[in-house]
């Protein structure tokens, strides 16, 4: 596989964080901020987003960076909109939309990582241009998208409740 120490860090805090969004969804239908699993995703998505700038199969600065940076941002704005907005206002959708789709953005590179690695000496995929990877994302995309449309739906009914 080949991962340097700073890219193991990387990956199990990305696991774990992955793994926490996950519980949060099962447990909320959402990447719930107020639990503690919502708040494990957000910091082990920026330690993931902050050590992403320091890993490069390229060299320099690449728009992988570009990519960590932006998921940085959008986890950002939605923790800065749960810290300042209480209850139940129309921040909640911003908030949990960016939540969402930082999660799903979270997913591109972690196909593609590791469809291009798994199993070691036989990967799934040849590189990221593959079709697997792109059929996997596109199913994710569509995940994403009813989820979404499904968030709006439940936030609406607890805006008006």
């Amino acid at each position: 596989m080949g991962l340097s120490n700073l890219g193991i860090f990387h990956t199990v805090v990305g696991i774990i964080a992955i793994g926490a969004a996950i519980v949060s969804y099962v447990k909320y239908r959402k990447i719930n901020l107020a639990a503690k699993s919502g708040m494990v995703y957000v910091f082990g998505t920026v330690v993931t987003s902050v050590t992403a700038l320091g890993l490069s199969k390229q060299g320099g600065f690449n728009p992988g960076h570009v990519f960590s940076l932006f998921i940085l941002i959008l986890v950002l704005v939605a923790y800065f909109l749960h810290s300042q907005k209480k209850g139940n206002t129309k921040a909640r959708y911003f908030e949990t939309f960016c939540l969402s789709f930082s999660f799903f953005l979270s997913w591109i590179p972690t196909i593609n990582e590791t469809f291009t690695r798994v199993p070691v000496g036989n990967p799934l995929a040849k590189g990221p241009t593959d079709p697997l990877i792109a059929k996997t994302l596109l199913v994710l995309l569509l995940l994403f998208i009813a989820g979404s449309v499904y968030q709006v739906i439940q936030q609406r009914k607890i805006n008006k409740g």
